[in-house]
């Protein structure tokens, strides 16, 4: 049926959960609506699509791991130097390495190979190739889930709630 936003009680984004555990939140007084698609699920509950814990959850920080896919994830799976989308995506550091550029989320975008070889050991603004966007890190690991699915137009009512969208 679909998933839920799960929001903090100061409406910061904790997590995605089912349809089903969404209800038994509400129904416990555990969690209220925020969000419904329309669809009722029985004669007088509204399906949720975005929930709010009444109590705050305090989470420890995370580190999100600085990956290939998770790279690739952030760009959409794209060029940022062209905007190609296929296959042999390669990263390509914005300050070369060469040049004290290190590995950072904010140094590390994916390019073509066309792209790559194009910059060569040179900044974006010396190659004449600006970025699509500029890279920056991830704010949670929620984020990579939660881009996917207003990505997919399912959930668009959850742009508003997430910070980078």
């Amino acid at each position: 049926m679909g998933k839920v936003l799960v929001l903090n009680a100061s409406f910061e984004p904790l997590n995605i959960t089912s349809w089903r555990r969404a209800i038994v939140l509400i129904i416990k007084g555990k969690a209220e609506q925020v969000e419904h698609n329309g669809k009722l699920i029985y004669s007088d509950v509204h399906l949720p699509t975005v929930i709010r814990l009444r109590q705050y959850v305090r989470l420890p920080y995370k580190e999100i791991p600085l990956t290939r896919r998770n790279l690739l994830q952030r760009d959409n799976h794209t060029c940022q130097y062209c905007g190609y989308s296929g296959d042999g995506l390669t990263l390509d550091h914005v300050t070369p390495r060469s040049r004290g550029g290190g590995d950072t989320w904010e140094n590390m975008v994916t390019a073509c190979v066309r792209c790559n070889v194009r910059k060569g050991n040179r900044t974006p603004k010396e190659a004449t190739m600006p970025l699509r966007y500029p890279p920056r890190k991830p704010h949670s690991s929620l984020y990579f889930e939660v881009s996917r699915q207003i990505g997919s137009g399912v959930h668009e009512e959850w742009r508003k709630y997430v910070i980078g969208f």
